[in-house]
């Protein structure tokens, strides 16, 4: 079942807030990023939110340590 959230003011933005469970349960971190899917006929927004880009380092840190 849908649950409804408040938008919110911050700065000169809009925000729609999560539930303190919801970033809990998907281990969300501030910085994380999102991928908005937007659908004007259905009026709706979709927040998709896939891994950690910081934990999926394509550097190989220990290369080259000599």
């Amino acid at each position: 079942m849908p649950k409804v959230r408040k938008v919110i003011k911050t700065g000169n933005s809009l925000a729609v807030t999560l539930p303190s469970k919801l970033i809990k349960d998907i281990n969300l971190k501030e910085g994380d990023l999102a991928i908005v899917k937007t659908n004007r006929a259905k009026v709706s927004v979709t927040y998709v939110f896939s891994g950690h880009p910081r934990q999926l380092s394509l550097i190989d840190k220990n290369k080259n340590k000599d």
